[in-house]
This record gives C-alpha cells, sequence and structure tokens, in this order.
C-alpha cells in the first residue's frame, strides 16, 4: 500500500524534472541562469563530500534549534497558561517577536553572537518558538469547560488542572505546533548561514551563486529541501508514536 501511494509523487516529480531539462534545452537558457537537472545531478556526483560536509553542518543547526525553540516554546506557553498576570504581558511579547523581520534580526544576532553555530541555532529558534508557543496556548486555554468545571468542584488546584487536565487535552495542539516547526525549521538556520556563516548549505548557496557555480546552488538547495522533509517526517513518525490515542488522518 505504501509503495503505490509513492507512485504518484515519484511520476509528478519525475514529470516535472523533464519538462525542467527540456525548457532549459529548448529555449538555450545560460546554466549559470538555470542550469538543467542533469547538471545537477554531476555536481551531486562530482561534488558530494563537499555537500556532505555542508549538509551535516546546517542539520546540527536545524536539530538544536528545533530541540531548543520547541522547549523555549513549550515552558512559555504553560507558564501563560497557568498565569494570568503573564499571559497579558507575554502573548503581547511573543506577536511581537514575530512582527520584526527575521532578515532584519538576523545580522544583530551575528553580531552578538559571532559567525559560528550559535547565532543559526538562535535564529532558527526565533522561528521555531512562535508556531509551537501559539498552538500549544491555543491547546491549553481551549478545553472543554465541563472538565474544568468539575476539577474545581472537586477542590483541584490550579497547578493539578494545568498538568493533568490542561496539559493532556492540549498535546493534539501541541503535535500541530511541533510539525510546523519541524517543517520552518531550515529557514531560520539557512538564513543565518546567507547573513554570516563559514560553513552550511546556505553559505555554500551563496559561495557558489557568487562564483556563477548555479548547478552547485541548486544541489545544495536540493539536499537543504531533502533535510528539511526527512525532518519533518522523522518528527510526524515520533509525534504518532509518542501520542497513539491522537486521531490520524490516513
Amino acid at each position: 500500500m505504501t509503495g503505490r501511494r509513492l507512485v504518484r509523487p515519484v511520476l509528478i516529480a519525475a514529470g516535472l524534472l523533464a519538462l525542467w531539462e527540456a525548457a532549459v534545452w529548448l529555449n538555450s537558457i545560460p546554466h549559470y541562469i538555470l542550469p538543467p537537472p542533469s547538471l545537477v545531478v554531476l555536481e551531486f556526483i562530482d561534488r558530494g563530500d563537499l555537500l556532505a560536509e555542508h549538509a551535516l553542518w546546517t542539520t546540527i543547526e536545524i536539530a538544536l534549534g528545533l530541540v531548543a525553540g520547541v522547549s523555549l516554546g513549550s515552558a512559555v506557553a504553560l507558564l501563560m497558561a497557568r498565569f494570568a498576570a503573564l499571559r497579558a504581558w507575554g502573548v503581547p511579547l511573543v506577536v511581537v517577536s514575530q512582527a520584526v523581520p527575521v532578515f532584519a534580526i538576523a545580522p544583530l544576532l551575528v553580531l552578538w553572537l559571532g559567525y559560528g553555530i550559535a547565532s543559526k541555532i538562535a535564529m532558527a529558534v526565533l522561528v521555531i518558538f512562535f508556531p509551537v508557543a501559539s498552538a500549544f496556548l491555543d491547546g491549553l486555554r481551549r478545553v472543554d469547560p465541563g472538565w474544568l468545571d468539575l476539577a474545581r468542584l472537586m477542590g483541584a488546584s490550579p497547578a493539578a488542572v494545568l498538568f493533568q487536565i490542561r496539559l493532556p487535552a492540549a498535546l493534539p495542539a501541541f503535535a500541530s505546533g511541533v510539525r510546523v516547526a519541524a517543517a520552518v525549521a531550515p529557514i531560520g538556520a539557512v538564513i543565518g548561514e546567507w547573513v554570516g556563516a563559514s560553513a552550511g548549505l546556505g553559505y555554500l548557496m551563496m559561495q557558489q551563486l557568487a562564483r556563477g557555480q548555479t548547478a552547485l546552488a541548486f544541489a545544495a538547495l536540493v539536499v537543504l529541501a531533502a533535510i528539511g522533509v526527512a525532518l519533518y517526517f522523522l518528527v510526524d513518525a515520533l509525534l504518532r508514536r509518542a501520542m497513539p490515542w491522537i486521531p490520524q488522518q490516513s
């Protein structure tokens, strides 16, 4: 059954690649503007070691940023759900943190944290933090009022209500937020690499585009996309295994 489900996307991808190849050759598009897929494949063969080296750095940045961003977003959501006064001040601050374009913040992070991995992780955390915090907080607040009334009637403390009623009920919303975070996690790391870095796929793309090596830049982009897709499905599989009671779409 799984094999049948893969046939359609594989055929669509193959068709799009064939159209891309034909469009480049039939229209005589310069390869430094748009390289055909065949040249991109050759870059994988010739420069595979280089791509793997930079992919490792980017993967580490994304993974650490995802862990830190999910942890921070979860902690903030729990604190704001527990303390109403903190929620009144915290929600506007969370929104403001996303109102400033990430491209405007990236140079400051590089200035403060340097060209190493720290600034890339911090950039990824900024991108990941909001979907986790907002989805989790929304789930914590949208609990069946009947459960809350019953808990108060039985004399449950606010902390018990939060951790024994609100938290289990909010896990589906938390899982949705983490899935979104996994999908956008590469954005923060790559933006940080574009602004200032000495390694990573974003750094490799900028370096090769400046040299007119567009095919290698496309190869780096393909690797980055593969990392993002693999990370999303890995996180989705882990969430399904950790929360088997949550209904899943087929």
